[in-house]
């Protein structure tokens, strides 16, 4: 089901404001943030056509609206199409690369810690790094995603840490190549993922051999902070 342009900016804000609040989006707040050209009525005819064609959703009648994963896939997806900027400078790219390039570059395994650790850090999500060879893998980030308010629901964080367990036996199972692979809510092959994103890329280790790099957290994440990141480094393993 196609949406117009106008529809289109009023989805990508309604899910930018999402991800920073971490609840339901008002058309008011989207009449007062943004100008759109159009009366206060009419981005609410707009909002509600979002919501009829399965984009966004009310929790309650009186509440704003939130992104369904219908809506953050046409989101990622427009975020895929654009040419994915490198991170550079004042981005936390650079203290990444030099922290992580620059040591340890023979040895695989530190290098993936390194690397993991770093990732987590910038990402603000949980980071696992899966060293195929050894079969093992590295998790960075707790303290950070717990933080998140989601994470203040007993059953969310009980869930996510099944999920996370699941992620780990089953990974087989995630279609991983050297692009970016994002599973959104019920887009996951696992259980209990319906409220969970996956960003995930297998890389080329400076040292050979194969590594799987992944971000894991709640539907509202930083997708395109996110997604940029993974790109980034997947592309600068690879001309290494």
């Amino acid at each position: 089901m196609s949406i117009t342009e106008r529809q289109k900016e009023i989805l990508d804000s309604v899910i930018g404001e999402y991800i920073k609040l971490a609840q339901p989006v008002s058309s008011q707040l989207i009449e007062k943030k943004y100008d759109f050209g159009i009366c206060p009525a009419t981005i609410r005819i707009e909002m509600q056509k979002l919501t009829d064609k399965g984009f966004l959703f009310q929790p309650h009648t009186s509440a704003g609206r939130v992104p369904t994963d219908k809506g953050f896939r046409l989101f990622v997806d427009n975020l895929l199409e654009k040419e994915l900027k490198s991170f550079e400078i004042g981005d936390g790219f650079d203290e990444l690369t030099t922290s992580c390039f620059n040591k340890e570059i023979e040895d695989n395994i530190k290098f993936i810690q390194g690397l993991t650790k770093n990732l987590a850090h910038i990402s603000g999500a949980l980071a696992l790094g899966y060293l195929e060879e050894e079969n093992v893998f590295w998790k960075e980030g707790w303290e950070e995603i717990l933080k998140e308010p989601e994470f203040g629901e007993k059953d969310f964080a009980l869930n996510f840490a099944e999920f996370l367990e699941n992620f780990e036996n089953n990974i087989g199972n995630f279609e991983i190549n050297s692009g970016i692979k994002i599973y959104i809510g019920k887009e996951n092959p696992l259980k209990r993922a319906k409220d969970f994103t996956v960003i995930t890329s297998r890389c080329h280790l400076p040292a050979g051999d194969e590594a799987i790099l992944s971000l894991l957290g709640p539907k509202r994440m930083a997708y395109d902070t996110n997604i940029g990141l993974i790109n980034s480094l997947t592309k600068l393993m690879e001309e290494l």
